[in-house]
């Protein structure tokens, strides 16, 4: 992977067929690693758009429930969730989504979350789990993070980065440049031979979900590590990031985050929860779109908060109420949000399959089987024409050499992608100093003869 600009064809047709063979070993290589990775996330992604739906399910036996008399005030149904865990702290109130479902209050204790859920006039405690333990929590985490936490969320930042770079390049080596019919290109040619038939599968769905995949692969960009927490520092330098967004890059930082916040909050929790029926009531009769989560002052913000938590991000409304009388401080809709971070709203909602409804969800569960189709039909054809003993790379350029423009936009790729950026060094510098110069590994790999001098 030299990046040497000298040398290269002057005819048109002789770049033309470089610059072919280049991409095609770059789609092979990226192919190559993402496969498994996006397997993965294309079935746990389709897990997720359902949401609203499996939490719905999973919380049906706290739902109609008989009811005894009125409900009891919302700060004794708090202590009564503390009381459930030993040395926790009240984080949030959620407000029953109907007038017989149990209330959910969250505790936390050293970072880590319980949910509990209790009766509200008996004051019984039906549940109480591990929030990273629920169903939905598990898929998410597996996800964004592989249950590896940072580590695991760097390899699916670089398995996405990787991906956009084979969405790309899968799309200019079968773009069409001559006209033809539909035949091959949107339509695949089922009799016509194992080997057309392979191809088109796995050319004409790329062509199809291309669009699709690319916006997903863009849209879960924030949540990443690396790439998030620059698109942070951008926000920052730019004066774009004067209200507080509403998505988080790191399980890990968020679980520091709580611990820090709510460290100090055991010696004034008796006032925050006396205050909390206050609080209950004007959240009630804000309206706001369900589901909403009520939070007490803490290390990180002096008020209580009533937020929205609603699938579809447009609709969520976050007021903050003083901690002394429990006035309304301020009221955040998503239209007071800078439109960058309005954008990114709306992506994540769409990515998330909350932004228009069962529309969505479909368009994401038909984009994650055209991923899926894509990886199977490309592993068959991989093993198809690859020889014994070799990977089966498609072969390289003898001299390695790449022209001005393919080094700027490998330039510019690594610079939007940091991640990929840091990959291409070192795959660069591991095959030329070491990889190409085994003459087995060399053999197997696909790789060109290194240059002697």
């Amino acid at each position: 992977m030299t990046f040497q600009t000298n040398s290269i064809p002057k005819n048109p047709r002789e770049r033309a067929a470089r610059l072919y063979r280049m991409l095609w070993r770059w789609h092979f290589y990226a192919g190559l690693f993402c496969i498994p990775f996006i397997i993965l996330l294309s079935i746990t992604g389709s897990l997720y758009l359902f949401k609203p739906q499996i939490e719905a399910a999973l919380d049906r036996p706290y739902t109609n429930l008989v009811m005894t008399g009125p409900s009891a005030p919302v700060s004794q149904q708090v202590q009564i969730a503390i009381s459930k865990v030993e040395g926790s702290t009240f984080k949030s109130y959620r407000l029953p989504d109907g007038p017989t479902n149990a209330a959910q209050v969250l505790v936390t204790k050293g970072g880590e979350d319980t949910i509990v859920y209790v009766h509200p006039t008996s004051l019984e405690i039906l549940k109480a789990i591990p929030r990273e333990e629920r169903l939905m929590a598990v898929v998410r985490t597996i996800h964004g993070e592989l249950l590896m936490g940072d580590n695991g969320s760097l390899i699916v930042e670089l398995a996405a980065s990787w991906a956009i770079v084979m969405v790309v390049t899968g799309l200019y080596l079968w773009w069409p440049r001559t006209a033809q019919g539909l035949h091959g290109v949107l339509i695949p040619r089922l009799h016509a031979g194992s080997k057309v038939f392979w191809r088109d599968i796995h050319a004409v769905t790329g062509m199809w979900v291309s669009f699709f995949a690319l916006f997903l692969l863009l849209t879960g960009l924030p949540w990443t590590n690396v790439w998030g927490k620059g698109f942070d520092m951008v926000r920052d330098l730019t004066g774009t990031a004067a209200v507080s967004k509403d998505w988080t890059q790191s399980r890990t930082a968020e679980r520091e985050t709580t611990a820090q916040a709510f460290s100090h909050q055991g010696h004034d929790a008796p006032y925050y929860v006396a205050n909390v029926d206050d609080i209950a009531a004007s959240a009630r009769a804000a309206r706001l779109a369900p589901p909403v989560t009520i939070t007490p002052p803490n290390g990180k913000n002096p008020n209580w908060m009533a937020r929205s938590l609603a699938g579809d991000r447009i609709s969520r409304v976050e007021i903050a109420f003083s901690a002394q009388d429990g006035s309304e401080v301020s009221r955040e809709a998503f239209g007071d949000k800078h439109v960058i971070d309005q954008a990114v709203g709306v992506g994540i909602a769409a990515h998330e399959g909350q932004l228009f409804g069962p529309l969505n969800q479909a368009l994401g569960v038909l984009t994650a089987l055209g991923l899926i189709t894509l990886s199977v039909s490309a592993f068959v054809m991989w093993r198809k024409r690859a020889p014994e003993g070799v990977l089966g790379a498609p072969p390289p350029i003898p001299d390695q050499k790449i022209g001005v423009g393919i080094g700027l936009l490998i330039f510019v790729f690594a610079l939007f992608l940091p991640v990929l950026g840091a990959c291409l060094i070192l795959v660069a510098v591991m095959e030329r100093l070491i990889l190409s110069r085994i003459p087995s590994t060399r053999h197997f790999l696909g790789l060109a003869q290194p240059a002697t001098h």
